[in-house]
């Protein structure tokens, strides 16, 4: 399937009608110079993300999902059959050529005609046997033929490039899964960390209200609260393990596997990468494949328009026939007895009942809407491309920050545990610190899975297609 690309420009080389212009120019005119969210302006896309991203097993999985996705199949099928629609309007181009055998046997009755003698009505059999060759053209003389199949030579283009984005969007339904995985994983051995944690406060906690080690002799309720830490992280635990599951049953499903949740190996997040290169603004309009393929479902629409304004000029057909007839087998193929003809035929439409006027206005209509749609998906486009930039920048902010704070909270907890264990501080501080540690560590990794799910974002945003390796 990753060749199909290149096999849809062979196949439509070969076609007799022209490739529809690119009709690009009637949406570029108000395509900003640069990007609003970044200065950025270097050329070229990153086609190597998914194994930046995640390395040789994030790669092997993507391409597994190519192979093995039901999805891919049937995105390949709409290709194939789009090709085929395109080959077959450019048969109706080209003469046909038909050959044939006949014979037939026949008794004839001669009533009323006195012939022989008394007593019967007349007859004579006859046997006739025929070879011919028929052929027949419909040249093309307007262009409408060729309008049709213009136009479906441009939808099979438009299905390539609906192929290539559901490469792409299947490339990043698999990352994504596999950074869910990751996350899940990395929170439950946060969680189970903080488990140790919260078992050993309870420990001292228990410890000194049994010793009174406090003035007050310690409390239940201090007991209590920690032995309340302790089980409601054991719940967070089977939470964090509900999702680990349910992220590798998802990604068995976008591998065209059954969801047995039996996929194997220890997953961890990758290091956010450098942005890729962002280019310009026009550059999006060449290389984004939903981009190119609304600019070929109005290529398209166009050539149609023409084929449904051509449909009431006159048609032309031209016939010919040659072959024998004979009334034995034997002679059949030969000449003396070989007979021909020869005929033409013109139709000009004069009154459908406005049929012809309102598929004319209907085809006119389908293209400005092809038009709208284009619009809409160039300016989809930009918008994605500004929102992910935008949101990578105040994701990395925000990571920022609550690492910052992750230090802070750190050191709180440490404090807080050494104060009680002095018998100095109380238990609600030191629990509301480790809570704090807790929740902060927990932010940092999710923060981080936020950031690489963007740069995901951001490639497919900018048209980064993904070329497998294998």
């Amino acid at each position: 399937m990753k060749k199909i690309i290149p096999f849809i420009v062979v196949v439509l080389t070969g076609c007799s009608a022209s490739v529809p212009e690119s009709r690009m120019g009637t949406v570029d005119k108000d395509v900003p110079l640069r990007w609003s969210a970044t200065p950025e302006a270097l050329a070229g896309i990153d086609t190597n993300w998914v194994r930046r991203l995640g390395g040789s097993r994030a790669e092997a999985l993507v391409s597994e999902a190519f192979r093995r996705n039901p999805d891919m199949r049937v995105a390949a099928e709409r290709v194939n059959r789009a090709i085929a629609s395109a080959k077959s309007a450019g048969a109706a181009l080209k003469p046909q050529v038909s050959a044939g055998l006949n014979t037939s046997r026949q008794k004839q009755l001669f009533i009323g005609i006195p012939l022989g003698g008394e007593g019967g009505i007349p007859s004579a059999n006859f046997s006739n046997f025929g070879a011919n060759m028929t052929v027949s053209w419909e040249p093309d003389i307007w262009g409408l033929r060729r309008a049709e199949q213009a136009a479906l030579l441009a939808d099979a283009q438009a299905e390539g490039n609906s192929y290539r984005a559901a490469r792409a969007s299947l490339a990043a339904q698999v990352m994504r899964s596999w950074l869910a995985l990751a996350e899940a994983s990395e929170q439950i051995m946060l969680a189970i960390e903080t488990q140790e944690l919260l078992n050993a406060t309870k420990d001292i906690v228990v410890d000194r209200y049994n010793n009174a080690l406090a003035a007050d002799g310690g409390s239940a309720a201090e007991v209590r609260l920690a032995e309340s830490e302790v089980a409601t992280n054991k719940a967070l635990i089977a939470q964090r393990k509900g999702e680990r599951e349910q992220a590798v049953r998802q990604l068995e499903l976008l591998l065209g596997r059954y969801p047995k949740g039996l996929l194997k190996g220890s997953v961890s997040l990758p290091e956010v990468p450098a942005s890729p290169p962002s280019g310009l603004p026009s550059e999006l309009l060449l290389r984004r494949p939903d981009i190119l393929e609304a600019e070929r479902r109005f290529a398209s629409s166009g050539s149609l328009v023409k084929k449904a304004k051509r449909a009431s000029y006159p048609s032309f057909i031209l016939t010919s026939s040659a072959g024998t007839t004979t009334d034995t087998m034997r002679t059949i193929f030969n000449s003396d007895f070989g007979v021909w003809s020869l005929a033409g035929g013109l139709t000009q439409p004069i009154w459908a009942g406005g049929k012809l006027r309102a598929e004319y206005a209907k085809y006119q209509g389908d293209d400005r809407s092809k038009l709208a749609e284009l619009q809409g998906t160039v300016l989809k486009a930009f918008g994605e491309v500004e929102q992910a930039m935008v949101a990578a920048k105040f994701l990395f902010a925000r990571e920022q920050a609550i690492i910052e704070a992750l230090k802070s909270a750190e050191e709180a907890a440490e404090a807080a545990a050494s104060e009680y264990a002095s018998g100095l501080g109380e238990v609600l501080t030191l629990i509301t610190a480790q809570r704090s540690r807790i929740n902060l560590a927990s932010q940092k990794t999710t923060l981080k899975r936020l950031r690489l799910d963007n740069r995901i974002t951001l490639h497919l945003a900018l048209g980064g297609d993904y070329r497998s390796r294998n």
